[in-house]
């Protein structure tokens, strides 16, 4: 047999390529919003922060090769409102901010919220003005004689889509799943969870038509007794919040990998209420999916898209 001449061989590797390059499905989320469309991401950064280390604490640092993987994960989204756990001081989201808008992604309007650990915040970036603002910094429960602040607090804010359709995005961070020596990390994310029900029970007595998007990392898995909690299976329909059962373009639902343990695992959601549930595109909306998505955090973005007009919406 002949050898195939270099010209030949390049060839026929370029058609190899694009036969396989066609054959892999498309990074959820790599467009913009069509028209009449937003889009939201959630993603938890992986300890966006900058601390140094004193008195003994562990310090972290987000390596620059993931804050740049970061950026052009969100680049690819294109969200039109960001929210994110795991990100440190007003510094943190203005680097953040910055870095994203130098790669062609303009979120002018913030909020920075925490609890009562002030070293992992939730932030909220976006393209769309703040309407309202209505955080929670200081919650706490009661677990025997002991009193204890929700850790990382609820990120509350409004903001208007259109004139007529105003949207409540509500983020939380609950309590790790992670063993803590001489501590009920499960009964503390419950008690946080019931912080979180309490808050969306407050808002629906305010405003019973309220369209209410609650996401983040829950630190749950989808029977857990937190995440019942704050779906409220035993509320009515105009209150309890229904699950977005998110998937990547392979039908995988897994958005967190703990490497030490080799774990996949079902952490983050997106909980609608019943009014806002008719306007997501749910055949657009999921989890974004990249081979090397630990590059950038060890959790993978939920990308939601979301229809201003119900009657273009488009099921599964």
């Amino acid at each position: 047999m002949l050898p195939l001449l270099p010209s030949t061989r390049r060839v026929l590797g370029l058609a190899v390529f694009f036969a396989l390059a066609m054959s892999l499905p498309m990074p959820l989320g790599a467009q913009e919003a069509a028209p009449g469309q937003v889009t939201f991401c959630s993603y938890n950064l992986k300890n966006w922060l900058s601390l140094e280390e004193s008195g003994g604490q562990r310090a972290y640092h987000k390596p620059e090769t993931e804050r740049e993987r970061v950026v052009q994960t969100l680049v690819a989204i294109h969200p039109d409102i960001l929210g994110v756990c795991e990100i440190g001081t007003a510094d943190d989201l203005a680097e953040l901010q910055q870095r994203l808008e130098k790669a062609g992604l303009e979120l002018p309007y913030t909020e920075l919220a925490h609890g009562g650990d002030e070293t992992r915040r939730l932030a909220l970036l976006s393209r769309l003005p703040i309407k309202a603002r209505n955080s929670q910094t200081a919650l706490t429960y009661q677990m025997g004689a002991q009193t204890l602040p929700m850790q990382r607090g609820i990120l509350d804010v409004t903001i208007s889509l259109t004139p007529t359709f105003d949207l409540h995005l509500l983020g939380v961070h609950l309590k790790s799943m992670r063993p803590i020596p001489d501590a009920d990390q499960a009964l503390m994310r419950r008690n946080e969870a019931r912080l979180l029900r309490l808050h969306l029970d407050a808002l629906f007595a305010k405003e019973p038509a309220a369209c209410v998007l609650a996401y983040g990392d829950f630190n749950a898995q989808r029977n857990d007794p937190a995440l019942v909690e704050v779906m409220g299976g035993l509320r009515t329909a105009d209150t309890a919040m229904a699950d977005l059962l998110l998937r990547d373009p392979h039908g995988e639902v897994w958005t967190h990998f703990w490497d030490e343990a080799d774990v996949y695992s079902r952490l983050d959601y997106c909980l609608t209420s019943r009014l806002l549930r008719p306007f997501i595109d749910t055949r657009s909306s999921g989890i974004h999916a990249e081979p090397d998505f630990h590059k950038a955090s060890d959790h993978r973005p939920l990308v939601i898209k979301i229809n201003l007009d119900p009657s273009t919406q488009r099921r599964r």
